[in-house]
């Protein structure tokens, strides 16, 4: 069951060394948002230099308008991005996510997440601009559903040739090997 009220569009354009841009689905908007960074050290390009970035980054995504990041968005932002990335690692791997990584997982969910909103209306209910910090809560709300024990074993590492792309396995026989069908398959 999803733990987020938000419907986001899972998947983003990545790129490689030598320039070429491909389609990555992920599976998950939380492992999304660690790919703004290199997961564990194996795959992926910095993404978020400075609050801008962040700002860019969620207003891309997000069906509703996001302030702007400040530097503490940005400090809070990696924080979060870097402990999913650790969880799915430790996911693909078979090993218990750290007591410490959980912590902030939860941390950021039990804030106040981005509300739905249901179109077609003549009144704007609630802030017209949400926050980088509800954007932050719905990501890790995200990550809450992604390493639920129901998921166990549907994280996974590509194994493609020379790849190392982590992904969550939404294929209903569980079957799903590769990361992607652009670049792998």
């Amino acid at each position: 069951m999803p733990v987020s009220t938000v419907s986001i569009p899972v998947g983003q354009w990545l790129d490689t060394a030598d320039g070429t841009r491909w389609w990555f689905d992920s599976g998950s908007f939380a492992l999304d948002f660690a790919y703004t960074g290199a997961i564990g050290g194996r795959t992926g390009t910095e993404l978020l230099h400075s609050p801008d970035d962040l700002t860019a980054w969620l207003r891309e995504r997000f069906p509703v308008a996001v302030g702007v990041a400040r530097s503490r968005d940005l400090f809070d932002a990696i924080a979060l991005r870097d402990t999913i990335a650790r969880m799915a690692i430790a996911a693909t791997l078979g090993e218990a996510a750290r007591p410490s990584d959980i912590d902030v997982v939860n941390l950021y969910a039990a804030t106040p997440d981005i509300p739905p909103t249901l179109a077609g209306g003549t009144r704007q209910a609630g802030r017209s601009v949400q926050g980088v910090s509800q954007a932050l809560s719905t990501i890790a709300r995200d990550a809450v559903d992604l390493f639920d024990p129901s998921r166990d074993g549907r994280i996974r590492e590509c194994s493609g040739d020379d790849c190392s792309m982590v992904y969550l396995d939404t294929s209903r026989a569980a079957t799903r090997r590769w990361c992607s069908m652009q670049r792998c398959g």
